[in-house]
């Protein structure tokens, strides 16, 4: 339990309402989700959530200076459990910045997500913001070690804009019926005592502006943090973000509106270049902390330092984060409005980049399902996904991408599926074997001339079964054609796609499909009114 937890929550269950100073007075809870099951409320929080709907769906979105003043509100916490039980506690609460986000969509109503962030004016009950978004915790909890019942503890952030006044942040979870439940509610106070307000000051960290569109206020503001950058590759990092900058804008819809971005590469040198390889006992002393292998998976790219992330990020404004890591191999992931990463010198690097930020700012899926991956029931069976690229096809008649299919076409959508599952699931296996043997090959220490010829055979290898994918799906008869098209969202069947091939379906440089890029430009003009 945290400090704020003490023996009143077991004499009167999992909730309390503490008394003690503005930041902590609060109602805490802690909750063990069950799957299915809607946990018992209490009386004041049923209120509530019986008003929440009604708010949600107002048509006007609260006036931003009647609520917020131009300052940034970080809220750091803990998240901590397994797959059955789930635990949050606060950590810090930060002001500073202006804030970079929306002044006029401060309702989500995207509803993508796993979480909402939903903030409520104390006074009058109303709410005043709110933003989905998904977590490394949430990951963790469809992992098998998560299902054996051993418990994690994740650092996570929400950032608001700084109320006026006192509000009641809380957040919101899905249940396996896609049903939102309350798992976290805190009273702060804007003019508390407790809240840090130190300058964002690291005379280390180096401000590199690659695009600048205008006011942060009224774009998309994205921050390209360096990982594995030493003081002596600074000139390196400053390259990389201006290549990745021009790579960014050669595709659509990121091409067309140009105007609405502001890029800036933010770098706190490390010490060590590259990052950890744990299957290849590789191990860097870094600014963020990342690594490959995570849970468990050898191309997965993430950090579980967020409070590092969080303080180098805050020396500019932003509005969402992408971790660029110095370094060859393939390897890149990417969370919905919580951050993504690739590296910076793979042959797929461009792929990269492109597929993991269609996730972690457009809420994308990925389409992808003969790729061994470390969740398990990431989609629940009889539930509609809420990405927008993916359909469980529930009610063929009224498929959420409706508008943009091809005419009279069939739902579902025939494709040559066997023949590309045949070729694809033998290449996943091959590819195993040979990143198998290299990471056996740095373990053991063999000569750098026989790691490198290993990598560069493999690298060979995935790069022609790239092409024949790319040759196979262009020459398929439905190739240009919005529909349903089994095989996404890791799953081979139950779950749909909307075109035959995208870049969130297969890697190589080719455009998002049309359903993915009507997506993100959905998303993108929410920050620039």
């Amino acid at each position: 339990m945290n400090r704020d937890m003490d023996e009143s929550i077991l004499k009167h269950g999992p909730w309390t309402v503490k008394p003690a100073g503005k930041l902590v007075q609060s109602l805490e809870l802690q909750i063990s989700i069950e799957r299915g099951i809607n946990m018992p409320r209490p009386p004041m929080l049923l209120i509530g959530l019986l008003c929440v709907p009604f708010l949600l769906w107002c048509k006007n979105d609260p006036a931003y200076e009647n609520y917020f003043d131009d300052k940034t509100l970080r809220i750091d916490y803990f998240h901590i459990g397994d797959s059955e039980r789930e635990i949050v506690t606060l950590d810090q609460v930060y002001s500073y910045g202006i804030w970079a986000g929306s002044r006029i969509h401060l309702i989500d109503r995207l509803d993508y997500g796993r979480y909402t962030i939903r903030v409520f004016d104390q006074e009058t009950g109303r709410l005043i913001f709110s933003r989905g978004f998904d977590s490394y915790f949430g990951e963790y909890q469809t992992s098998g070690p998560a299902a054996e019942g051993i418990p994690r503890t994740f650092h996570e952030t929400a950032l608001i804009p700084c109320p006026k006044k006192p509000v009641e942040f809380t957040l919101h979870k899905r249940d396996r019926q896609n049903r939102r439940l309350e798992i976290f509610r805190r009273t702060i106070d804007p003019d508390d005592i407790g809240i840090i307000r130190d300058s964002v000051l690291d005379s280390s960290v180096q401000i590199i502006k690659t695009h600048t569109g205008g006011d942060p206020r009224h774009k998309v503001d994205i921050a390209i943090l360096g990982e594995g950058y030493t003081r002596e590759e600074i000139d390196k990092f400053r390259r990389d973000v201006e290549r990745f900058t021009r790579i960014f804008f050669q595709y659509q819809p990121y091409a067309s509106l140009k105007n609405g971005f502001n890029i800036t590469g933010v770098l706190k040198p490390s010490e060590e270049s590259g990052i950890d390889e744990p299957r290849a006992a590789v191990f860097k002393r870094t600014a963020l902390n990342a690594s490959f292998n995570a849970l468990g998976s050898e191309r997965y790219l993430l950090t579980e330092d967020n409070r590092s992330l969080r303080d180098i990020a805050a020396h500019i404004p932003y509005d969402t984060v992408v971790i660029m890591v110095n370094h060859r191999r393939y390897g890149g992931g990417g969370i919905y409005n919580f951050y993504c990463t690739f590296t910076s010198d793979t042959q797929f690097h461009e792929y990269i980049f492109i597929h993991e930020f269609g996730h972690s700012f457009a809420g994308l899926g990925d389409e992808y399902y003969t790729s061994s991956v470390a969740y398990n029931d990431f989609y629940p069976q009889g539930i509609e996904p809420v990405e927008p690229n993916i359909t469980a096809l529930l009610d063929p008649a009224d498929l959420k991408w409706k508008d943009l299919l091809a005419p009279g076409i069939e739902i579902p959508t025939p494709w040559e599926k066997a023949a590309y599952d045949e070729m694809d699931y033998a290449w996943q296996k091959r590819r195993r074997e040979m990143n198998d043997q290299i990471a056996e090959l740095k373990r053991s220490g063999a000569p750098a001339d026989e790691i490198q010829r290993a990598e560069q055979e493999y690298e060979r290898k995935d790069r022609e079964h790239s092409q024949k994918v790319d040759a196979f799906l262009t020459g398929s008869r439905y190739f240009s054609r919005v529909g349903a098209y089994e095989g996404a969202g890791y799953a081979s069947q139950g779950l749909y796609r909307p075109m035959v091939d995208c870049i969130m379906f297969s890697k190589g440089s080719k455009p998002y499909c049309k359903v993915c890029e009507a997506a993100v430009t959905t998303v993108i003009r929410r920050y620039l009114k």
